[in-house]
C-alpha cells in the first residue's frame, strides 16, 4: 500500500520533514498500525509518534481515529492537538 504522508506543525520540525511516500507492508490495515510503523523508524520517530503522545490525524483531510482503514494512495496526516486561548 503506497501512502502520501503529510507532517504539521512541531511534528514536522521534529521530523525535518513536511511530506513524503512510503510503501506500507501488507499486515498494516489501520492508522494504529501506519502509527506503530512510524515509531518503529528510529528514535526520533519513536518519540514523535509513541503511544502516549497527541496526536490527531486526517486521512484524505477528515479527521479521523486510530481504528479508520488506510486505503492505497491516501494522503495521511498527522499533527499535534490545537488548544485555543
Amino acid at each position: 500500500m503506497l501512502l502520501h504522508m503529510r507532517y504539521f506543525a512541531s511534528l514536522r520540525e521534529t521530523l525535518g520533514m513536511e511530506a513524503e511516500t512510503i510503501e506500507l507492508p501488507a499486515h498494516i490495515e489501520d492508522l494504529k498500525g501506519l502509527r506503530e510503523f512510524l515509531a518503529a523508524r528510529g528514535p526520533v520517530w519513536a518519540d514523535a509518534f509513541a503511544a502516549d503522545k497527541a496526536l490527531r490525524a486526517a486521512i484524505n483531510q477528515e479527521l479521523v481515529k486510530a481504528s479508520a482503514p488506510l486505503q492505497d494512495q491516501a494522503e495521511v496526516a498527522f499533527f499535534p492537538p490545537v488548544t485555543g486561548g
